[in-house]
This record gives C-alpha cells, structure tokens and sequence, in this order.
C-alpha cells in the first residue's frame, strides 16, 4: 500500500524564502498581519486533515467508483467519502480562502493552493468534488448579480452547496461555438433550459443537499458560434426567496461514465429538461464569464498532477530505498545483502530525480501564480494588479500543460521503479498513472493550451507579456553578477538559464514570422514551443531556489537544514544537466515546420 507525507518543508521555503510571502502579504491591506507561523499552523493542520481523511479512502474510493440510481437520479460516492467531505466542510476548509463577505475566512489563494497540492496527492478524485465549487464561487462573485452573490455564495463558501460547470456536449468538445442547448426567457425574467451535457465532474453526489450548475446555452435570437453563448445558474433544487430548497430542478443525471482513472469523481451525462436558471453576466457573453471558472480549473488541473507526481516519487523513493536487485556498477555498497538496493542505479536515480524535479519545480511555479493572483486582486498599487494578471495569463497555459506533461511522465517513471510490481494495483501506482492522464485531456486538451500561449498570449501582444518574465531572469542573472562570494558556484545555472532566455527571443521571432505567412506554422510549433517556455520558467526557479540554498549554506545553516539546501542544489544541477537540454530538441523540431505535417495526404490515406 502507498504511503504519503505532506512536503511542508519545502512548502516553507517556497513560501518563505523563495517567495517571501509575508513581505508580499505586507503591501496588501487585507493580508497584511499574516506572519509565517500563521500559514504554516494552517499547512500542517491541512496536511493531517489530507494524511488522516482523505488518502485513506483514495484506494478503496477508486475500486468502488460511483454509482447511480436511474431512478432518483441520484449519485452515491464510494464509502466513506460523504463522511469526508462533511468533515472537511466541519473543519472551515470550503471557507479557508473565501471572502469574509461571504463567510469566507480571507486568507490568501496561494495559502489555499498549497492546501490543494496535498488534497491531490492524498486523493485527486474526491478533491474534484469542492475544487468545483471554487470555481463557481469566482464566476459568480465575478459576473453574478447582487441577488445571486447573496443567494448563494454564502452556501458555496460554506461548502454547504457544491458547484460544477456544464460546457461540453456529445458533439462538440473544445468548440464550444458548435453546442446546442438552449435557453428561453421568461415573463419573471428567468429561463427555462432544454439540452444535454457530457463529461460533467461532480454532476451528482451525496456530498451536499444542493448543488449550483453554470451551464452554457443559447437564447433564442443569439448569433452563431462562440458570440451567441450565455451562462446561466442552474441549482439541482430551486431555492425559494428565503433560501430554503425548493422543487428538485429537471437538471438529472442519465448516466456516470465509466473510466480509466479518478473512478470515485462522478463523471456525468446531463439531460436538462426544461429547467429552471438564471442568466449570469450579460447575454451572449457566456464565455468571459465561464472564463473566470475556467482558468481558475486550469490551475487547478496542474496542480493535480503537481500532487501526483510528488505522491508517486515518494512512494517510489522508498521502495528504491529498500528493493535489492543486483550489485552497483561501481561494487558492491551493502555487503550485508546479497545485492545493493536498487537506488544505486544510475537510470533509477534519473527516474527519481526526474520526478523530484517535476514536483519541486512545479510547486514554486504553482504558488507563484497563485501568489500573483492574491497581488492581482489585492495589491493597493494598479501597475501591481494590473502587471501581476498579465503574467497569470501568460503562465496558466503552461501550468496546465507542461504541470500535466511532467505529471505523466513522472508517474510513469515511479511505477517504471518498482518494476512489475508497479503494474499491479495493491502498490498504488498504477492508480496515479492513470488518475494523472484525464489532466492532460481536461480543460482544454494540451494542445488548446498550447495554442493559446503561441497564438493569443505571445503573438497576440507581440511578445511583451513574455519580455515581462524575461526581465526577471535578467535581474536574477544581474544580482547574481554582482554578488562576489556566489558569482561562480551559479554560472552553472545562470550562463545556461540567460542562453536559454536569448534563444527562445528569437526562436519566438522565427516563428512569428512564418506564422504571418502560413498560420498552420503556429499549430505546428505550439506544443513543442509550450515545453521550451515551461522549461524557461522552471529554470529561473530553479537558479533562484539554487541561489538561495548556497547562500543559505554558507551562512552556516543547520545540519538539518544544510542537508535540505544541498538537496536542493543537487536537485537544480540535475534540472539543467538532464532535462532543461531536451529544449535543444524541442526547438529544433519546431522549426521543421508544418509541411511534414500538413503534407501528407498519401500517409493518412
């Protein structure tokens, strides 16, 4: 059986000494008298609630999967996961990061996001059902009405109601410009909704006694395409004046669909039958107001997998701890055995290290979104606000995407370290592998990200977004010149972190200029392009987190944590000597262009 312990160390030094939250939090009125031991009580309490509730029913949740009563319609969870939701709904969790408008306990997104990592590494499926409702709570605080902020963010915040988004249907996925469900206005000024819906997480459940759907649909005189989408609320029960519940909505689920992975998250065919909503935000513009749910889930899908990779290399670090095959290459290193365990292994030490890297380098990416996103909304300085939602433009796309890419490849590479007994269920990694793979689909597939960084947040602003990030790569690279003591020790990191930042300037010229002429040259570069600039943004961590470590060093740490530091280092060194190079390749292929692709009529015959 797998085992998992919250990484709260390194959570502490990314928030503390790799972000300085405190010092952020400081310049922002509503978070200014939090201190570290505040946010590192609340992680420690999250991780016993996640190591204690939640991962002991992630196995047991995933062979039982859920099951549904054609009947009532209704979903119930695997056992044992209703009791851990009312728990966490007990314990203020749904509340940690709300507005205190709301009911909200007020503290910060990136406190909340790291809260998140541990929810998924302990149990990604039953994390979906109130990492939903997030997202509702922020479309409607966003776009809602005062009347439905009242009605029902209390209710969300609380956890007392839970949230999905209702987008896909059978014949259109991503193009959301194709979808059919319709939505005609009332005399009282609501809607009834006729349609059908897809791939619903958290459709239906026995988590809470309602739950809030934001679904598209079309009014009857909408445009075509994209620019005829509204949103509208749809509870699963109507809620009367003084909200009580009233009659069950026709909102129902027709059937759960049956997965590869995240077996306990109710994956839901919808039929709306006439039921009864509400338009939120204006007509026609569904989409900019289910864009506020939408990137929020997109951070949210990349730290899924942050949590999985983290889970399978720890399971996988102490299995190669203790697995004997073979001798070292080198000779013998445990004569007490009649082999050496297996960690002595150069290619299961690249395996492992691959994962470590994965995680640590997208856990300081991660809260450094969110992080910016508390000084987007938070930050009394507009410049502030308005520089710090630029740079979460540009970098949820590869949060999502490149968080999730390295998510496959990382668990894929634990269950490679136990060998056979990887690919048998009571270990546990087979479940991550396959628990991991819907994120790279979800959300908008890795490729649609892709296409949206290239095409919309690089080319789209001719690159200024990006020059942004540059501009902190060349100030880290700047104090590292100027500091006497590190200058040398970091040029293993800086020389190739600055070649890297020059490289990808002109790559990012080349292929704007073959995109003016032939548009196919951005479709055909975007995901190769994502990972070049998902390894740009982790090697400025990763110099910035190597940086603070030989400080840290040589300032006399602590055994303890000089042991920490020095993980730290090696973990860097290994980043840009085994991976960060694979953007050689990366490049290379990207500039081939889109004849080899596009021109092949005969091969796919």
């Amino acid at each position: 059986m797998p085992s998992y312990n919250p990484p709260l160390r390194d959570m502490q030094f990314v928030m503390h000494e790799l972000l300085q939250v405190t010092d952020e939090f400081k310049l922002m009125p509503k978070h200014a008298d939090l201190d570290a031991d505040t946010i590192n009580a609340v992680l420690e309490e999250g991780g016993k609630f996640t190591t204690g509730v939640t991962f002991p029913i992630n196995a047991s949740g995933d062979h039982e999967g859920c099951v549904l009563d054609q009947t009532t319609h209704s979903v119930t969870t695997p056992k044992g996961w209703k009791e851990a939701y009312a728990q966490y709904v007990e314990g203020g969790w749904p509340a940690l990061s709300g507005d205190p408008q709301w009911g909200g306990q007020g503290l910060p997104i990136v406190l909340n996001q790291a809260f998140y990592e541990m929810l998924n590494s302990a149990n990604q499926a039953w994390t979906m059902y109130p990492g939903l409702a997030h997202g509702a709570h922020a479309a409607i605080e966003a776009h809602g009405t005062e009347a439905q902020k009242k009605m029902y963010l209390p209710n969300i915040t609380s956890g007392k109601w839970l949230g999905t988004m209702c987008l896909t249907e059978a014949h259109c996925g991503t193009d959301l410009g194709l979808l059919r469900t319709k939505s005609e206005p009332q005399a009282d000024g609501s809607y009834v909704i006729t349609g059908s819906k897809i791939f619903i997480s958290g459709g239906d459940s026995d988590f809470a006694e309602n739950i809030v759907h934001l679904v598209l649909a079309r009014l009857p005189d909408a445009p075509a395409g994209s620019k005829g989408i509204s949103l509208f609320l749809v509870p699963k029960f109507l809620v009367n004046n003084d909200g009580s519940l009233g009659a069950r909505n026709p909102i129902f689920v027709t059937g759960i669909e049956h997965k590869m992975g995240i077996n306990g998250s109710a994956t839901c065919q919808i039929s709306i039958d006439g039921a009864r909503g509400s338009l939120v935000g204006e007509p026609n513009k569904g989409l900019a107001a289910m864009f506020v749910m939408m990137n929020a889930a997109r951070i949210g899908v990349g730290m899924q997998s942050l949590g999985l990779t983290e889970i399978a290399y720890q399971n996988a670090l102490a299995y190669a701890k203790d697995r004997i095959q073979m001798r070292s290459l080198t000779g013998a290193k445990d004569l007490s055995k009649p082999a050496d365990a297996i960690i002595v292994h150069p290619d299961v030490r690249k395996q492992l290290l691959t994962a470590k890297a994965y995680a640590e380098g997208g856990r300081a990416m991660s809260l450094y979104c969110a992080l910016l996103i508390d000084k987007e909304h938070n930050h009394p300085d507009e410049q502030v606000r308005k520089d710090s939602a630029e740079l979460v433009a540009l970098l949820t796309p590869i949060v999502k995407a490149f968080l999730t890419d390295n998510g496959h490849i990382a668990t894929n590479a634990c269950m490679q370290v136990f060998g056979g007994h990887g690919f048998i269920k009571e270990w546990g990694m087979e479940q991550f592998v396959r628990d991991n793979r819907i994120n790279m689909i979800y959300e908008g597939t890795n490729a649609v990200q892709s296409l949206d960084l290239l095409g919309r947040k690089i080319l789209g602003n001719n690159g200024e977004s990006l020059k942004k990030f540059g501009n902190q790569i060349a100030a880290l690279v700047a104090e590292v010149k100027g500091d006497e003591q590190h200058v040398d020790d970091m040029q293993e990191f800086t020389v190739p972190l600055a070649d890297l930042g020059q490289k990808m300037t002109a790559f990012t010229t080349e292929i704007g200029m073959r995109a003016f002429q032939n548009a196919n040259e951005v479709g055909a570069a975007s995901t190769d392009y994502l990972r070049v600039a998902g390894h740009l943004v982790f090697g400025y961590f990763f110099a910035r987190m190597a940086y603070i470590s030989l400080k840290a060093i040589a300032s006399g740490a602590s055994s303890g944590d000089a042991k920490f530091y020095q993980g730290k280092l090696q973990t860097a060194r290994f980043y840009f000597a085994k991976l960060m190079p694979e953007t050689l390749s990366l490049m290379a292929t990207a500039r081939t262009g889109a004849e080899s692709l596009m021109d092949t009529e005969a091969a796919l015959a």
